[in-house]
């Protein structure tokens, strides 16, 4: 979801009190870009929220031995690649990965506000987009790293795209595979629709007007029964690993994200760190999650998962 809110505001001051963490998970890697585990800090480095994050989008950089994938990220609802993937684009550049991001689902007249189109559309480009990658870098495959939408439009693209062919690793932070009940929005609308039926098709059209995608989220929603009507929820040939939290506010039931099936891990991070508070946003800046992704991108070399407090909405303070 958005990454630059209001709260945001709030960055002036606890910039300073906020620490920039120069060292990131992982042994070995030559760091090359600052990684910072703060929302305010990592956003407040971005002259333009539209252009890629420190770290992605270098269409020379050639997949090595031991990270043969390139790495796509697809950010959430309303944010762009730059505001997303502040902190883990240039962690995942700093340890050895090819890493390349896009900003889909824009509405033409605001550059700055992504996942809006509806995702079937969206899909699209994300096909596109890991075509060029391909054909760029030589690799066979993509893994693929998504948060908030950039967890279930993926899923249209493996199902009806033909992505299930082009994807190994598929890491989803805060997943929505079985949609969302919005803190109960979701049967605010369906109450209102049935009481007034004379207002239903107003008011659904005038919100896809501004949100393709807002009510394809909904628990029940048209879209999800359309992508899962076969029951597959973790698609063969793709490894999945779903990192959920306990105090996600837009993901209810957070549970949403669980997948049972032999292809995919389930983590849900407070089980990892108690200390943990991040909610839906502060995950993508979460030192914790940030190791997990690295774990579920190269399992064969795990490292320890740190755990630090993590305050909702900021990240990880000084110290």
């Amino acid at each position: 979801m958005r990454l630059n809110l209001p709260l945001l505001a709030l960055g002036t001051a606890l910039t300073a009190a906020l620490t920039t963490l120069i060292a990131v998970p992982g042994a070995g890697a030559a760091t090359a870009y600052p990684v910072t585990y703060n929302v305010a800090a990592a956003n407040g480095v971005m002259a333009d929220p539209s252009a890629p994050p420190a770290g992605a989008n270098d269409f020379s950089c050639q997949p090595s031995a031991a990270h043969p994938h390139p790495v796509v990220l697809v950010h959430g609802l309303g944010a762009t690649m730059g505001e997303n993937w502040a902190t883990m684009s240039p962690l995942l550049a700093d340890n050895g990965y090819c890493v390349f991001a896009l900003t889909y689902g824009r509405n033409a007249d605001n550059p700055y506000v992504g996942g809006v189109m509806k995702m079937e559309d969206s899909s699209a480009e994300l096909a596109t987009f890991v075509d060029r990658v391909l054909a760029a870098t030589g690799a066979d495959k993509v893994d693929l790293v998504g948060h908030s939408e950039g967890t279930v439009m993926p899923q249209y693209y493996l199902k009806f795209r033909g992505g299930a062919a082009k994807v190994d690793k598929y890491v989803a932070i805060t997943p929505i595979y079985r949609g969302t009940t919005l803190l109960g929005i979701g049967a605010l609308i369906t109450a209102m629709e049935t009481a007034f039926p004379q207002y239903a098709g107003p008011l659904s059209s005038g919100f896809d007007q501004d949100c393709g995608s807002c009510q394809e989220f909904l628990a029940g929603s048209p879209f999800l029964t359309n992508l899962y009507a076969d029951g597959v929820y973790a698609v063969p040939g793709v490894t999945y690993t779903t990192i959920m939290t306990r105090y996600d506010e837009l993901v209810t039931p957070y549970t949403s994200g669980r997948l049972s099936a032999p292809n995919a891990t389930n983590i849900v991070v407070q089980d990892q760190c108690p200390i943990d508070l991040a909610e839906h946003v502060a995950v993508a800046f979460d030192p914790t999650v940030a190791q997990d992704t690295l774990n579920a991108l190269d399992p064969a070399h795990p490292l320890p998962v740190p755990c630090r407090l993590v305050l909702p909405m900021v990240g990880a303070p000084a110290g």
